[in-house]
């Protein structure tokens, strides 16, 4: 979401600032369109105007029965946690939550309305759930926006070292489409405990659990870290999973969660979609010292349903005269669960030994996509191969390793059947790893064999395009 002190890119992302080309921008947005037929009509009155009453009743979704708190997973504890059980029509419990209000602007993402702490914009229905709710008046779209932000009172929600500490939410996302929902920009996040004491975004970290926009039906995760400009992170984008599609998250629940895990090495930040590991960042992305004054340290837990500003903008922009009043954004609960240190499972030895090293391709979409942009480090850039079945790419470790995990982060074109092969001498392959049923996203494969040289061998891609992998890690020893 960005504290305010962050401009969103002004560049459509596929992962913020990666663009590969109009054509499959517009076939996106048509296929969101397409998934969003559900969605709710505006109704009109005479003239064709859509009014701000008949827009809200539009938007409004019924209540839906709560769930409980999930018990926390194996080997962690519930830390805290609220299932927003209050009577209907009441505020949040100030004593775990506090509003952040005053207009949009003022927090420098270019947001257009106005965080309120009336019951009209934040309130619980009764039912179990935590509702915030913009509403418009009058009739510029532009103009006369109200919505609801809050924050934790406490500020303590993190992993001690050797630790790992996971924040989940059962969250709906506006029900709303493309067509009426346009400016809408609904967050679940995190900010850094360190900035409540003086130390400045996004030097004290800021992770984005959920972020959608524009009704889009999607979801993306990112971590702000380093410098307001550029840096190790490269913001203001960050790094991020770029756009992942989110099947149905407008019209139900569905849970999203990060896990900060200080157990392994490197450290880890994973995203989650409904319990599904769809995005990793390791410590090793950035330097040692940035990524302790953004990671290593407790958060405070942050929901706001923005309107208009530079993310909606990089996708078409909005609100506009379609838009609906009165989109949702409902809650169902929020839990912080924490495992202590020396209950988890030791992490493969040696680190990452793919990153930096030689790689080479069986062919590449253009110039900008080398095979060298998947071994980098940088989720800010990937490979991205032909439009053809079979390909491959290969990276040379340098000596022989035995080869005990590999991770790969896709991109939304990726391999639904490929292999992990090992090989000695480059020319020789031994299958290691096979699957003709990837599912993309962040893939953490277990796999025993050994070599100086790993590929990924595709045989079936998922999409019309080819094989793209934002990173392709190998550990072992």
């Amino acid at each position: 979401m960005s504290i305010g002190h962050a401009p969103i890119p002004p560049t459509p992302p596929g992962g913020h600032r990666r663009l590969r080309t109009k054509a499959r921008l517009s076939l996106a947005a048509f296929t969101v369109g397409a998934l969003s037929l559900a969605g709710l009509a505006v109704a009109a009155a005479p003239g064709g105007a859509a009014t701000p009453a008949n827009r809200a009743a539009a938007a409004a979704a019924p209540a839906a029965a709560p769930a409980a708190i999930p018990a926390p997973p194996s080997g962690f504890t519930t830390t805290w946690s609220d299932d927003f059980s209050g009577a209907a029509n009441t505020g949040v419990n100030t004593g775990n939550w506090k509003y952040d209000t005053g207009p949009g602007s003022s927090f420098g993402t270019g947001e257009i309305e106005t965080m309120t702490n009336s019951t009209s914009n934040v309130y619980q229905d009764g039912n179990g759930h935590l509702v915030l709710k913009a509403l418009h008046s009058g009739s510029d779209a532009r103009s006369g926006w109200t919505s609801g932000r809050i924050e934790t009172q406490a500020a303590t929600f993190g992993a001690p070292a050797g630790g790992v500490v996971m924040m989940q939410s059962s969250i709906q996302q506006p029900n709303l489409t493309t067509a009426n929902g346009a400016g809408y920009w609904p967050a679940f996040w995190m900010l850094g405990s360190t900035l409540r004491s003086g130390v400045g975004w996004p030097t004290s970290g800021e992770v984005d659990i959920l972020e959608d926009i524009n009704s889009r039906s999607s979801v993306f995760g990112t971590l702000h870290c380093g410098t307001g400009s550029g840096g190790p992170c490269h913001e203001t984008t960050g790094i991020g999973s770029g756009e992942r599609a989110c099947s149905g998250c407008q019209t139900g629940y569905h849970t999203y969660a990060v896990q900060i895990d200080r157990s392994v090495s490197p450290e880890q930040i994973r995203w989650y979609l409904d319990g599904n590991n769809y995005f990793t960042v390791n410590a090793t992305q950035v330097d040692a010292t940035t990524w302790a004054n953004a990671v290593d340290h407790p958060f405070f837990i942050i929901y706001d349903l923005a309107m208009g500003g530079g993310f909606p903008d990089a996708f078409g922009g909005g609100p506009n005269a379609a838009t609906v009043s009165g989109g949702q954004m409902n809650i169902d609960y929020v839990a912080v669960y924490n495992k202590g240190p020396g209950s988890t499972t030791p992490p493969p030895s040696g680190g990452n030994l793919s990153q930096g090293k030689p790689a080479t391709a069986s062919s590449t979409e253009n110039g900008s996509f080398p095979a060298a942009n998947a071994v980098d480090g940088n989720t800010g850039t990937r490979w991205s191969s032909a439009f053809s079945d079979p390909q491959w790419i290969q990276v040379d470790l340098g000596a022989s390793h035995t080869i005990s995990q590999v991770q790969l982060n896709w991109e939304a074109a990726y391999g639904k059947a490929f292999q992990i092969q090992t090989s000695a001498d480059g020319t020789n392959w031994t299958t290691v790893y096979s699957t003709t049923t990837g599912t993309g996203g962040n893939q953490t494969l277990n796999v025993s064999g050994t070599g100086r040289y790993v590929r990924v061998y595709g045989t079936q891609r998922a999409t019309q395009y080819g094989y793209s992998l934002f990173e392709f890690q190998v550990f072992g020893s």
